[in-house]
Order: C-alpha cells, then structure tokens, then sequence
C-alpha cells in the first residue's frame, strides 16, 4: 500500500507546482506521513485517517506561517462606511441624468448620485443612504 501513498505524494507534489497557493503541498506531506503508517500497519482506514488528519492539521497550523512568507495580506477595512445615515451638503448639483453631483460631509467631498433618480440643488441638505463604489447614494 505504501507504493499508492507515494504516488498520491508525487501527483500532489507535481500539482502543488502547477499551482500557487501553497495548499496542496501538504496534502503532499500527509500522504508521505500515511506511507509511514502503512510500513506499520495495512488497515487503509488507519492510513486514511493519518492522512486526512496530518494533512488537515498541517494546512491549518501552518496557514498564518506561510502568509507570512508569501505577503499574503488581507483587505484592509476603511472608515468609508461610517458617513452611512449622516446628514451632508450638496456643494454641486446631483442630477442622474447627467451623472453629476457631490456632497461634502464631515468636512470631505464625495461624489454623489441620488437613489430616487431626482435632482437634487446645489445648497440643499440630504442624508447618506449608502455608498456603491466611490459614490455616496443620498436622498
């Protein structure tokens, strides 16, 4: 049995260079971990479970070791989202037909575009009612 379990190394091992990510390469390490096993015992639910067991713990112990290595950095959070629900100026004419328009609140600029498709005059007040991209969608 030990002979499959080296084979299953060798696929996951030539896929793992295929790919990038570094996962698979630890499939690689637990099946050689099961070939071990299989020199000790030929029961495959006891080499199967080694395998599925080292594998599984390899991938997850070692995931933040290997980020780090390869840069892998998650998205960084902004404070966009906190102008939701206030109250901002138009200081340019939102007019959807057009596609024009901006606000200022907390003493910034956004472009803006209205969510009920009316225009909306310079100097009037809206509210925030969400953000699609760069855009803050007022009423």
């Amino acid at each position: 049995m030990w002979h499959i379990w080296l084979i299953f190394a060798g696929i996951f091992f030539i896929l793992e260079m295929m790919t990038a990510g570094f996962f698979i390469f630890w499939l690689g390490i637990g099946s050689l971990i099961a070939m071990l096993i299989s020199f000790f015992t030929d029961n495959v639910i006891i080499q199967t479970s080694v395998f599925i067991v080292s594998s599984s713990l390899l991938i997850f112990l070692t995931k933040p070791f290997v980020d780090k290595i390869l840069g892998n950095k998650k998205s960084v959070n902004t404070n966009a989202y906190n102008i939701i629900g206030k109250s901002a100026l138009v200081i340019e004419e939102i007019n959807p037909l057009k596609g024009t328009g901006q606000i200022k609140v907390d003493g910034e600029v956004w472009s803006a575009k209205s969510l009920n498709q009316n225009i909306i005059t310079k100097d009037s007040n809206v509210v925030i009612q969400s953000i699609e991209g760069v855009k803050a969608c007022v009423k």
